[in-house]
């Protein structure tokens, strides 16, 4: 049984497995996934976590994913599209606003596997919410856009709630030391606003001497503060250039870079391609990390 929808701004589909297929993978945010009935283990990056019936994950734009179905499982796909935040000022929002949050989910979200939803009580709001979306487009179809929006708005709310909540970040599995993960929360709740990024901020706001906040953060992520900070950004840089219709002027001002010229600098170090080149092959550099590589590379 399949059923499939797809009305710009959203994307939704239910289908029944007895065995995952690799799928297509689309130039989008991130797609969430909720499990009806079944069981099974889900895998990212190599690693694998049981899933059963109202389990819901999130799987990011790339090929890095699958799913082993023990039982046959019936799924249920709901995925943000370029589109749907390309075009997100339709609601009565602040969409450079939401627009930030929604780039918060893609480059903190670090393609582990695992269900994303703690809190049971927004569990069942999401299924909810899913229940709805997925009756909506198959009884009004192209009708029901706006509705369906508002309900997806709903739906990233809480799991931006949820991501804020956990513990996504790299750090080295023997790290005993917590303000290494609260700086690193910090950083990318902040990542435009280049004051409170400052060495001199981050050692009042963490009550270190300026000196050492830069030893203690390479010591714990093995890679330079300046590093980590414009990589960081340099991902929502991708983010804003496949997902928006934002100007490179206006990402530049955004961010934080000195001009035009200084961001695509930037980007043809870090990235190994130009702007225009990556755009025009419209796949995520930066933001794969090493999250779709073999374990043994």
């Amino acid at each position: 049984m399949q059923v499939l929808e797809a009305y710009k701004p959203f994307e939704i589909q239910e289908i029944e497995l007895t065995e995952w297929k690799q799928r297509p993978v689309k130039n989008n945010f991130f797609e969430l996934v909720l499990i009806k009935n079944g069981d099974g283990t889900q895998c990212i990056n190599y690693n694998d976590y049981e899933y059963e019936k109202g389990s819901i994950f999130l799987l990011p734009p790339l090929k890095c994913h699958s799913f082993n179905i023990n039982k046959p499982t019936t799924f249920v796909f709901l995925k943000f599209t370029d589109s749907f935040f390309k075009n997100a000022n339709r609601i009565t929002i602040d969409r450079n606003e939401w627009f930030k949050e929604a780039s918060y989910i893609l480059s903190n979200y670090n393609q582990l596997p695992g269900d994303i939803i703690k809190n049971e009580v927004d569990r069942n709001y999401l299924e909810n919410l899913v229940g709805m979306i997925l009756q909506e487009s198959r009884s009004y179809g192209e009708e029901s856009v706006n509705l369906v929006t508002s309900l997806m708005t709903s739906v990233l709310e809480i799991l931006i709630r949820n991501i804020k909540r956990s513990t996504y970040f790299e750090t080295p599995k023997n790290n005993t030391d917590d303000r290494i993960t609260k700086m690193l929360t910090y950083i990318n709740e902040n990542i435009d606003k280049t004051q409170l990024l400052k060495v001199e901020n981050l050692a009042d706001v963490f009550s270190m001497s300026p000196t050492y906040v830069s030893e203690f953060f390479k010591k714990q992520i093995s890679m330079s503060l300046r590093e980590y900070i414009i990589k960081a950004k340099l991902k929502l840089v991708e983010i804003r250039l496949l997902n928006s219709d934002f100007t490179l002027t206006q990402i530049a001002d955004e961010l934080g870079f000195t001009d035009v010229s200084h961001l695509s600098k930037t980007f043809k170090r870090y990235a190994g391609t130009s702007i225009r080149e990556f755009k025009n092959n419209g796949e995520y550099m930066l933001l794969k990390r090493g999250a779709c590589a073999s374990p043994t590379a």
